[in-house]
This record gives C-alpha cells, sequence and structure tokens, in this order.
C-alpha cells in the first residue's frame, strides 16, 4: 500500500549557518558598531540581545532574511513577547516550531477525512502517517494540506508505492 509521512522538521545545520550569517552581518555593520546586539542559539531557541526596540527590530529582519535564504520558512520561527534586560537593553526569544503538535494533527486529519479520501491517517508522535490505496489518492491528500491555512510549514516525505 502506499504511504507518506507528514512532518515538520528543520535542518539544524541550516539553522547553524543562518545564525553566523546574522552574526557576521552585525560584525560589519555601520549601526551596530559600539552595540551589545548578539545572537545566541541552543538546539531549541534563538535569543536575541539587543540595545533598545529599534535595534531588535533591525536584528528580528536579519533573523528573518537569512533564514529564509536558507530555506527555512518563517512559520517555523515563533517570536516570543520581548523583555526589558540589564540596563537599557532588550531580550527576545525565538523558539523553533518542529514536530506537529496535537491539535494541528487533529486539524489536519480531520480535514483529509472531511475531503471524504480513501485514505486512513494515523498519529505518529509527532508526525502524521497517510496510508491508502491509490497513489492518486495520497496525492489528494497532500493538496488538501496544502491548502488549510496553517502556520507551520509541514513537509511531506518518505513517500512510499
Amino acid at each position: 500500500m502506499p504511504t507518506f509521512d507528514i512532518v515538520s522538521k528543520i535542518e539544524l545545520p541550516e539553522v547553524d549557518n543562518a545564525v553566523n550569517g546574522v552574526l557576521r552581518e552585525i560584525e560589519v555593520r555601520y549601526d551596530f558598531k559600539g552595540s551589545k546586539a548578539t545572537l545566541e542559539w541552543d538546539k531549541e531557541t534563538l535569543t536575541i540581545l539587543a540595545d533598545d526596540d529599534m535595534k531588535l527590530r533591525q536584528m528580528q529582519e536579519l533573523v528573518r532574511g537569512h533564514f529564509a535564504k536558507r530555506k527555512i520558512e518563517a512559520g517555523s520561527l515563533d517570536f516570543q513577547k520581548a523583555e526589558p534586560a540589564a540596563g537599557q537593553s532588550v531580550r527576545q526569544k525565538i523558539l523553533l516550531r518542529q514536530g506537529i503538535d496535537r491539535d494541528a494533527a487533529k486539524t489536519i486529519t480531520k480535514a483529509i477525512k472531511d475531503a471524504k479520501l480513501k485514505v486512513q491517517v494515523q498519529i505518529q508522535g509527532d508526525e502524521l502517517r497517510v496510508t491508502g490505496k491509490k497513489r492518486d489518492d495520497l496525492q489528494d491528500a497532500i493538496a488538501v494540506c496544502k491548502a488549510l491555512p496553517m502556520e507551520q510549514p509541514l513537509q511531506y516525505v518518505n513517500f512510499r508505492d
């Protein structure tokens, strides 16, 4: 039986490349000379530290731009509320969204079932497996998923006949 998986993943080496690109651009830009603007990355969150709100907004645009160049969709970045840090500086956390949470999985499953396609959808942890008798039904299921208004980017992988 043909199957495929619906996942939401981010390539971590590409995140590392994008972060390094942002840091290099901060070092050479004239408007960041003498500022304490930094970007830190651990495996799940990015942390922006800027001198003021204006520099914070500029760094957000740098992050979005460099991530877009690296083919990481903006929907996988979850910008948290900016908070004051030491002195006049501002800190903001950016969460990297990976995996499909329960609510999104139920939404996708319901949409595929409402389309009356001859496929079965199984929730397997943070991904979905779609199984059907015909390849065309699976392609229709992908089209239904792409039409959904999801913030989080989805990938369709592991397509097997």
